[in-house]
């Protein structure tokens, strides 16, 4: 899964937003480097920092005690589970989580990860992850991404979606593209504009 984060307004005390980093499947490139900025935002982010995590890299320890029970926290809850149908099988450490009538999975496709490279390969990547309540097509190329490219990837995602019937709830881009782009893909989805933090968040 890219994990650039949507450009959202700062939280306040009545809706607070936390951010939950439960990859365990890509854990060099994780919210830990970034934690102290997020937190500077005014988000609330369960993760190790940098300095905490031991072994080689950060692959040492990964998993929090109070991300256990995150799912009791008030507002907004984003939870990172990690790329691939591994980081699927995270969400069962989550007290209560396959129980919770409020938490929504999005399986987040890029067309131009190996894993997510075809509709073939998109299309049984979705099937294996288990229940899923909605799409986002996040197809990028890094800095090289064009609107083509991401066009292209809301198509194939619009195609798994119709097969699975599963919807797709948006589009999301580089907030650098949102005069080329506009406000809708090319299909009619939503496009969600993001500032990239993770380009400096590799361990």
């Amino acid at each position: 899964m890219n994990r650039a984060l949507e450009l959202l307004p700062l939280p306040s005390v009545q809706h607070p937003i936390t951010l939950v980093d439960l990859d365990t499947v890509e854990p060099t490139y994780t919210l830990r480097p970034i934690r102290e900025e997020l937190i500077g935002l005014g988000l609330d982010v369960v993760a190790w920092s940098t300095a905490e995590t031991t072994g080689l890299g950060e692959a040492g320890s990964v998993i929090r005690p109070e991300m256990r029970w995150v799912l009791k926290r008030p507002g907004s809850l984003i939870l990172d589970i990690g790329y691939g149908v591994q980081g699927a099988k995270t969400l069962n450490i989550i007290e209560g989580a396959w129980d919770d009538q409020d938490l929504k999975i999005l399986a987040v496709l890029n067309l131009g990860r190996p894993l997510t490279g075809s509709y073939e390969d998109m299309l049984d990547y979705v099937r294996e992850l288990g229940p899923i309540h909605g799409l986002i097509n996040n197809s990028h190329l890094g800095e090289e991404t064009t609107v083509s490219f991401i066009q292209e990837g809301a198509r194939v995602v619009s195609e798994v979606g119709e097969v699975l019937h599963i919807p797709v709830v948006a589009t999301t881009a580089d907030e650098k593209l949102r005069d080329k782009l506009g406000s809708s893909d090319g299909l009619g989805h939503p496009v969600r504009y993001l500032t990239r933090f993770m380009p400096h968040a590799f361990w």
